[in-house]
C-alpha cells in the first residue's frame, strides 16, 4: 500500500512538472511563459511594464467563463526570458504573434494595460484582420514630451525612494530579483529618448479595423488626455471611456470601480 501511495504521488508530481513545462513557448529567441484558462473564443490579456500575468487575477475567473483566456508574461517579465535585455513594444508584438502561431490561434480578442496596450496597438496595425475586439487601458500610441520627462526620472534609485509600493510589488512578482527589476525600469529611461518604438500617427491608427474600447484616467501621467483623444479620433470603430480622478494604475480600476469595470468590458466584447 505504501508503495502504491508513493507511486501515485510520483505520477502526480511528474504530471505537474509536465504541465508547468507545457506553459512555455520558445519564440523569437525567448522563452515565453503563458497560462490558459477557460473555453470559448480566445481572449489575450497583456500586462503593463514591470508587471506579470498576476495583474489579471481579479478578473480571470469571470472572463474565463465564456472565453479561452490566454495570459502571457511579456519578454523579460515574470517567468519569461530575454537574453538580449532589449525590450520594445514591436518585439513584444512579434513575440505574441509567435505564441499564437504555436497555439494555432488565428482570430482573437485582446485587452492590454499600458505597455500591454501599446503592444496591442503594434499588433493591430501589423495584421489588421486578426483582432476581433480590442480594449486599450492607459495605452499610448506615442509619448508626449511631458511623459518623456517623467519616464526619464524612473531609475531604480528613484523608484526605491519615491515609490516603495511599486518596488515592493516588483520584488514580490519578478523572480529575477534586483537585476530583473533594474532591467525593467531601464525600459522607461531608455524609452524617454526613443522616438522609434511608439510613434503612431493617425493614418496608421486608422488602419485598426476592429471594434475598440479606449479606457483612460483623466489624471494619467503616462497617457495625458491628449492621448486617448487622439486614439478615439483616429481609430474608426472606437469607444472612449474617460474615468475622473483616475491615474495610471490598474489596481485602481478594480478596487474603486468594482463590478462596473468588469461588466463594461464583458458587455463591450459581447457586442452589448
Amino acid at each position: 500500500m505504501k508503495r502504491l501511495v508513493i507511486l501515485v504521488i510520483s505520477i502526480f508530481l511528474f504530471q505537474e512538472l509536465l504541465a508547468q513545462e507545457g506553459n512555455y513557448a520558445e519564440v523569437n529567441g525567448v522563452k515565453l511563459y503563458y497560462e490558459i484558462q477557460g473555453e470559448g473564443e480566445p481572449l489575450v490579456l497583456l500586462h503593463g511594464n514591470t508587471m506579470t500575468i498576476d495583474m489579471w487575477k481579479p478578473w480571470l475567473d469571470d472572463l474565463s467563463k465564456s472565453n479561452k483566456v490566454i495570459t502571457v508574461d511579456l519578454r523579460g517579465h515574470g517567468k519569461s526570458t530575454n537574453p538580449t535585455d532589449i525590450i520594445s513594444h514591436r518585439e513584444h508584438a512579434l513575440d505574441i504573434y509567435g505564441l499564437l502561431e504555436e497555439l494555432e490561434i488565428e482570430k482573437f480578442s485582446a485587452m492590454g494595460f499600458s505597455s500591454g496596450g501599446m503592444t496591442l496597438i503594434n499588433m493591430a496595425t501589423m495584421q489588421t484582420n486578426r483582432i476581433q475586439s480590442l480594449v486599450l487601458i492607459g495605452a499610448a500610441p506615442y509619448f508626449t514630451e511631458e511623459t518623456r520627462e517623467y519616464m526619464q526620472k524612473l531609475t531604480y534609485e528613484y523608484v526605491t525612494v519615491n515609490n516603495k509600493d511599486w518596488m515592493e510589488y516588483m520584488r514580490n512578482f519578478q523572480p529575477g530579483g534586483e537585476k530583473q527589476i533594474r532591467r525593467l525600469l531601464k525600459v522607461y529611461t531608455d524609452g524617454a529618448s526613443n522616438y522609434n518604438d511608439m510613434n503612431f500617427t493617425p493614418p496608421y491608427l486608422s488602419t485598426i479595423s476592429c471594434s475598440t474600447l479606449i479606457i483612460n484616467g483623466d489624471q494619467d501621467i503616462i497617457c495625458p488626455m491628449e492621448i486617448p483623444m487622439v486614439l478615439h479620433e483616429s481609430i474608426p470603430n472606437s469607444n472612449l471611456w474617460i474615468i475622473p480622478k483616475f491615474g495610471h494604475s490598474i489596481p485602481q480600476f478594480g478596487t474603486e470601480l468594482g463590478d462596473l469595470f468588469l461588466s463594461t468590458i464583458t458587455n463591450f466584447m459581447a457586442g452589448g
